[in-house]
């Protein structure tokens, strides 16, 4: 911990104090939306989160989206891309975007050096700074603020541990985690403002990080409405192959702790209707154990794997019914604070979902109205399997879900977002 603050203390000495750029009410605002904890990956959740924020924001501002890698190339007319580490490229093949999974504590501070150099580089071209949560999260925002530049700490989680401590590997991964943990809250406490996307998170960055309550805001996730939205489903299953008369469930997302699908796979190993067909799209450190299990068990179960963001919606089309079960286990007091992108993305798509009675869920979902909510469990999900609604039953609930997220959007969040950003910059 002393080489992290050694590290910092070196830093703050070259610090420039002085006024980067004059801000007034008459310039758009020149933002950096930095995931230093993230490649840039067009299928993955949070690519997709900062890109769609980003396009959205360019109506007030000057927009660049920096990560830490680029996986893809992607242009946009509306915003500029780049990589904090130009050199560093993830292999193709990666399961996840997550750039910094897996590096040990001397990466990490490898690292940390190049963020305090992006940051030293890029001062003078931004007003203000966001970055998206990570395991260090606000690091890079207090090497900016060390050049003078104010910024907003985006954060979407508050980590807590939730493996079995069983090993000496393990143990050694619990001491990094809280580590990772300290240096997080401390430069998050740093932060003049953190956006959080629920109510649910804010409350666990107050109680977690010490973050007084008066420098955290919520404002929740946008939709894609040109992107998901009601599609023909006939059309769907004749593009992809599928039977027109099998009642379809589909879950797309990562396969990781956050998301455990096997209480699903065990339930449907005991009692699988007969016209029911289990489709997955998505990648993820469990897929390879999800395929395992569902052949032993020789269910209809069908694996996609990762496939164009813009295609997603046309296999929530195809489906009946869409899911979100999410493992409560993996979050802080067991209530899921994720923002659950995919559960609006399912529902503007005219599509109910099942998912887990837990925090901001609860609001989203109105349950045997728009979808279902259930504990995340063999029995629970036997009980569901034995009760199933009919396929115009479901149907007629996709149309109510549509309805209930038809004020979600992109540009909505936005707003929000520049607002707060104009109100920090104006401040310098």
């Amino acid at each position: 911990m002393g080489g992290w603050f050694l590290f910092c203390r070196k830093a703050s000495l070259g610090m420039n104090n002085g006024m980067r750029r004059k801000v007034s009410r008459y310039r758009r605002l020149a933002i950096c939306y930095a995931a230093p904890g993230h490649s840039l990956l067009s299928s993955s959740g949070p690519t997709r989160n900062v890109l769609s924020l980003a396009e959205a924001l360019s109506h007030w501002a000057d927009v660049t989206v920096a990560f830490r890698s680029l996986r893809e190339s992607i242009t946009s007319e509306k915003y500029k891309v780049i990589a904090i580490e130009p050199s560093q490229r993830g292999p193709a093949n990666d399961r996840d975007d997550e750039a910094t999974r897996g590096l040990n504590p001397f990466a990490h501070l490898s690292y940390c050096r190049a963020l305090w150099s992006f940051s030293r580089r890029q001062a003078d071209s931004y007003d203000l700074v966001l970055e998206k949560g990570w395991r260090l999260s606000g690091s890079l925002l207090n090497f900016f603020r060390l050049q003078g530049v104010p910024g907003v700490l985006v954060e979407n989680d508050a980590r807590c541990w939730s493996d079995p401590i069983n090993s000496f590997r393990m143990i050694f991964k619990y001491v990094l985690h809280h580590a990772a943990q300290f240096i997080a809250n401390s430069c998050s406490r740093r932060a003049p403002l953190i956006i959080a996307e629920t109510e649910e998170l804010k409350n666990a960055l107050i109680r977690q990080r010490g973050i007084p309550p008066d420098r955290v805001e919520v404002v929740g996730l946008g939709v894609d409405r040109c992107l998901f939205r009601p599609m023909d489903q006939q059309s769907a299953r004749i593009s992809f192959g599928i039977d027109p008369a099998v009642t379809l469930l589909l879950y797309v997302g990562g396969m990781d702790k956050y998301h455990d699908l096997i209480p699903l796979i065990e339930a449907l190993g005991q009692i699988t209707p007969s016209s029911l067909e289990l489709h997955l799209v998505g990648d993820g450190e469990q897929r390879t154990y999800y395929e395992e299990k569902a052949r032993r068990a020789r269910l209809k179960v069908k694996f996609h794997g990762r496939v164009p963001h813009s295609i997603v919606p046309q296999y929530i089309a195809a489906a009946d019914l869409c899911l979100a079960p999410y493992t409560t286990a993996a979050f802080p007091n067991g209530q899921v604070t994720f923002s659950t992108l995919k559960v609006p993305e399912y529902m503007s798509c005219g599509r109910p979902v099942i998912s887990v009675p837990s925090g901001h869920i609860l609001k989203r979902i109105e349950n045997h109205v728009s979808g279902f909510l259930f504990p995340n469990d063999v029995s629970s999900w036997i009980s569901f399997f034995r009760a199933l609604p009919s396929r115009e039953r479901l149907s007629e609930m996709g149309r109510t879900a549509a309805r209930a997220v038809d004020s979600m959007s992109w540009e909505q969040t936005a707003a929000s977002y520049f607002e707060i950003c104009q109100r920090l910059a104006l401040k310098r």
